[in-house]
């Protein structure tokens, strides 16, 4: 061999052991990518079991079965799933047709399809979405973004393969049916179908309404029906197009459909209501369930609550009204907050935790932190005194100033009478035969009465100051509510609650109120603390709660008592009382109570404005 002919054969055998470098490593790189896509997609579904359970939008409604509130998704959107078994075929068969027409044939990913997609992305040098399975698209949309990559397409391609393992194909189909986004907040076809067409049974959609839906994915901001334009139209009617050429429907159903001029449903939208109310209400969904607050939301349950719609409008509309409240301080407003319930069967029939309350806003409906003044009275004194069987509504108390070790409890005004009637001392609020009495009836006793009540004291609240409403933690407008409701319904206590009853997204039952009433203080001491109540409406400090119907209440305040400011200055005012069908508590004051925000206002106003919901509340 010569040098010129070695020197040849020399290249060409470089130009072999490159070319089978260059195959070598091409193979290791296939090899690489076969082992990457069938094992990375294992990997993240095993790591994110929880993806594939689907949020669902969980649903509050009030007592007469109207929707209150549809909660929203972490993705700030609505879903409502649905089985296949509830969908028409029709819609079913649609969607295969246009979405993916080998889906029972493949196992996540339709290599033809890919092979489209890869020549025509070839010829416009860019990576589409084409050829993505339903499979595929739905690992897209638990797992991965949308970002036009290699390796994104290749991490879906993957997580469809794994998917296709663990899952059956009616599964898939079900799972991407409800996942899908259908435009305008809505995911899942049944969502969307109620949304679009006010249709909640699947099966009753028309011709139109299906090819309308199989028309959004492609593009749900776009092609939903209520895009302005002819775009949802044209591609509706290309969807139509494919379901007749499929042979799922005739020409004359797909003309039919064709000519279906889109109206959207007739939206019946109750008023706002209650975002108070339904914060206190999935809290106590979750106490009652077990289930965490996010659990609630995202679950698709149906929390049934005890919510009157007349009242609970009659007490936002009169919260609206400012000539309710005490005039505003330097830079805040006068809050308020009210509990109505019904103390025949112990629901909660309104409430609201402020005068402009929004959804997870400071509920002082039901937060333990103001001081009761007065209110108290019947629950710590005179209740605990006729309870015991020594006292009557006409027994002689005292009314003199007395010290009982540091604590001098005072009467409002420094007028002392030295005796006087329970009923009187109750009547016009005084202060001294209220503190008396606790002393000669124990504090020991009169708690555990409260406790029966519904209120819990402390060891910090073992001192005469409680006679007056001085308690170390505060109470609620709920919580006062409760107590009064036992002399309301006869001395039996019934457990305030919201909800009736939670379902979840199947139908079952996981929580029902089973109502365990009992009579926890005598039928007389409640007929008795009814009719002192009465006279307090009726002649005594509670005048302005005074409506058509039978009213018991009480008035009360807590002072200001800050150096240098008017002894008229006022924390809280409250009235608590209740008619023959519901009891009500109310309480106003600053949330920040100092020298530049407190009332002069006294209790009046809170009897006035108990009068005014509950006279509208009970007339609707």
């Amino acid at each position: 061999m010569n040098s010129l002919q070695a020197k040849v054969w020399r290249k060409v055998m470089r130009g072999f052991y490159l070319s089978f470098d260059i195959a070598v490593i091409g193979a290791v790189i296939v090899l690489a990518g076969l082992f990457y896509v069938h094992t990375y997609g294992g990997i993240v579904v095993g790591r994110h079991p929880e993806k594939l359970i689907l949020p669902e939008s969980s649903i509050l409604v009030a007592s007469d079965g109207t929707k209150l509130r549809k909660i929203p998704l972490p993705e700030s959107g609505y879903r409502a799933k649905a089985h296949l078994e509830d969908m028409p075929d029709l819609l079913l068969d649609t969607f295969l047709a246009v979405e993916d027409r080998s889906f029972y044939g493949h196992h996540g990913l339709d290599y033809k399809g890919i092979a489209r997609a890869v020549y025509t992305n070839s010829i416009h040098m860019r990576i589409s979405e084409g050829g993505s399975t339903i499979t595929q698209q739905l690992a897209r949309n638990l797992y991965l973004n949308r970002d036009q990559t290699l390796l994104r397409k290749l991490n879906e391609a993957s997580i469809a393969l794994s998917l296709e393992k663990r899952l059956s194909k009616h599964d898939i189909l079900e799972m991407y049916l409800n996942e899908i986004y259908m435009g305008d907040g809505q995911f899942g076809i049944k969502s969307a179908a109620e949304h679009y067409f006010g249709v909640t049974d699947l099966k009753k959609l028309s011709v139109a309404q299906i090819a309308s839906l199989a028309a959004i994915p492609k593009g749900p901001s776009i092609y939903n029906p209520l895009y302005k334009g002819d775009l949802p139209i044209q591609r509706r009617n290309v969807v139509l197009g494919i379901m007749k050429r499929q042979g799922l429907i005739n020409r004359d159903d797909m003309i039919s459909a064709m000519n279906t001029k889109y109206q959207p449903p007739a939206k019946v939208n109750p008023p706002v209501l209650g975002a108070s109310y339904m914060d206190a209400a999935l809290k106590e969904a979750a106490l009652r369930t077990g289930k965490t607050l996010e659990e609630l939301k995202t679950g698709g349950y149906i929390i049934v609550t005890g919510m009157n719609m007349a009242a609970q409008a009659a007490l936002e509309d009169t919260f609206a009204n400012p000539d309710f409240f005490p005039p505003d301080g330097k830079d805040q407003q006068v809050e308020a907050a009210m509990v109505i319930m019904d103390h025949r069967t112990g629901g909660v029939v309104a409430l609201t935790g402020g005068r402009h309350p929004a959804a997870g806003s400071l509920n002082r409906a039901v937060v333990d932190a103001r001081q009761p003044g007065s209110v108290f009275k019947p629950i710590i004194a005179y209740g605990p005194a006729l309870e015991s069987g020594k006292y009557s509504p006409d027994s002689m108390l005292q009314d003199r100033k007395i010290a009982y070790g540091s604590y001098r409890p005072q009467n409002l005004g420094g007028a002392y009478q030295g005796q006087m009637t329970m009923r009187q001392a109750l009547q016009q609020s005084v202060n001294a035969p209220a503190v008396w009495l606790l002393q000669q009836v124990g504090i020991t006793k009169a708690t555990q009465f409260a406790a029966k009540l519904g209120i819990s004291l402390t060891s910090e609240d073992a001192n005469l100051s409680i006679a007056l409403g001085g308690i170390h933690s505060g109470v609620s407008p709920l919580k006062m509510a409760q107590a009064y409701s036992v002399f309301a319904s006869g001395g039996i206590y019934r457990e305030a609650h919201l909800v009736r009853q939670v379902t979840d997204s199947k139908g079952r039952v996981l929580y029902a109120y089973r109502s365990d009433e009992r009579q926890v203080i005598s039928h007389s001491t409640a007929e008795n603390m009814t009719s002192m109540l009465r006279g307090v409406v009726n002649e005594g400090t509670g005048m302005k709660a005074r409506m058509n119907r039978p009213v018991a209440g009480k008035t009360g305040t807590t002072q200001l008592g800050l150096p240098g400011v008017s002894s008229k200055g006022n924390r809280d005012l409250w009235f608590v009382g209740y008619t023959p069908e519901w009891t009500g508590a109310v309480w106003m004051g600053f949330d920040r109570t100092d020298a530049d925000h407190y009332m002069t206002a006294g209790s009046g106003k809170a009897a006035a404005l108990f009068s005014a919901v509950m006279r509208r509340g009970l007339e609707r």
